[in-house]
């Protein structure tokens, strides 16, 4: 989420817009202080709230990045609520994968914070669907994805028996990093020559580590921690195929980046998957914990060059529509029926929002 608003926010200032970020997760000050359980919380929480209240006095509109959980209670909902008591338009952008679970506990008090807003704007079908069996109403405005950065390759440059498998996610319990590792086991019985990139950071690091060792897989796994998206995108053109093990999901951009770079996904059917990638056409489609389901879709599209020729195709294709030049008329539709609506009419000859 964070690459996304950094991303949206620089697109929106090369348009003309005045964009503020607003971080939710400052450097703590002193450092210390984030060693300290229970109470780092409200350290950050209070600094970003004084800022919401400075930053909303200049704002035409306020963009609100909303995840599940605490996110949303502890960031989230203040920042619709301060922007409201000031009459600022506030756009919540919610893109969290775990949405049906959040709402069947905390609906009532979502939808209290969200009859303050202006727009409920999600990514993805998925999610619009989950919100209207809550009664809520949302927009879909799709993730965004750069495809000058995130471009395919030659597929001829590719050693056809020395397959390079990526996965691009966080390190934890979510993203299910073992299944992944499982089904890559499989597949280097079938292609000796076989290595697997794990790309990303987090607490499940140590034992993913201890699990490739106990597989004897120390020699053709690396981890190669989280990476910029330059980086990225250095490593989906050297992949012959990415990984994507998730058991909760919404719109990964690791799934969309990986299509825009001309790689074959085999990947769970977690959550909102199947909304952006079809079983065959986009991508392989799988069940969640599956290795040898996973392993046994890698194996066929690097057996059978004319199948993974068509993934790549049909992936590029769909992946066209997550383009900045699609995606900017929408937001720009987004924030002006907001603007529109205020009671108040604002200048014209500026839009000065903030992403929170």
């Amino acid at each position: 989420m964070a690459a996304q608003t950094q991303q949206l926010a620089q697109l929106l200032s090369d348009a003309g817009s005045i964009v503020t970020i607003i971080q939710v997760n400052a450097p703590y000050r002193p450092a210390w202080l984030g060693s300290v359980k229970g109470f780092r919380a409200l350290v950050r929480l209070l600094p970003y709230v004084l800022r919401l209240i400075r930053v909303t006095r200049d704002l035409d509109v306020l963009h609100v990045m909303a995840n599940s959980g605490w996110a949303w209670h502890l960031f989230a909902a203040p920042a619709v609520w301060i922007a409201s008591l000031r009459g600022v338009p506030v756009v919540v952008n919610y893109r969290g994968g775990g949405a049906e679970a959040f709402l069947e506990r905390s609906a009532a008090l979502m939808r209290a914070s969200l009859n303050q807003s202006a727009a409920l704007v999600v990514p993805s079908g998925y999610l619009c669907e989950i919100f209207a069996r809550f009664g809520v109403r949302s927009r879909i405005v799709p993730n965004i994805i750069d495809l000058q950065r995130f471009r395919p390759r030659e597929r001829s440059q590719r050693d056809p028996d020395a397959p390079h498998l990526v996965v691009a996610r966080n390190l934890e319990k979510i993203y299910d990093i073992p299944t992944a590792i499982r089904a890559f086991r499989l597949v280097r019985e079938a292609f000796t020559n076989a290595r697997l990139t794990v790309a990303g950071s987090g607490p499940e690091g140590p034992a993913l580590q201890e699990l490739v060792r106990e597989l004897g897989l120390d020699s053709s796994v690396r981890f190669a921690g989280a990476l910029s998206r330059d980086q990225m995108s250095t490593l989906y053109r050297d992949a012959d195929m990415v990984l994507n093990p998730s058991t909760t999901d919404n719109m990964p951009n690791s799934v969309l980046e990986a299509l825009a770079s001309g790689v074959p996904v085999v990947t769970t059917n977690a959550g909102g998957i199947p909304f952006i990638v079809q079983h065959r056409k986009t991508a392989m489609l799988v069940g969640l914990r599956d290795p040898e389901a996973m392993a046994e879709s890698a194996l066929e599209v690097l057996r059978v060059p004319a199948l993974a020729e068509s993934l790549v195709a049909e992936g590029l294709e769909e992946v066209r529509q997550y383009a900045w030049d699609a995606v900017r008329d929408r937001w720009i539709g987004v924030y002006a029926s907001c603007v529109q609506n205020r009671s108040a009419s604002p200048s014209t000859e500026r839009r000065h929002g903030g992403l929170s």
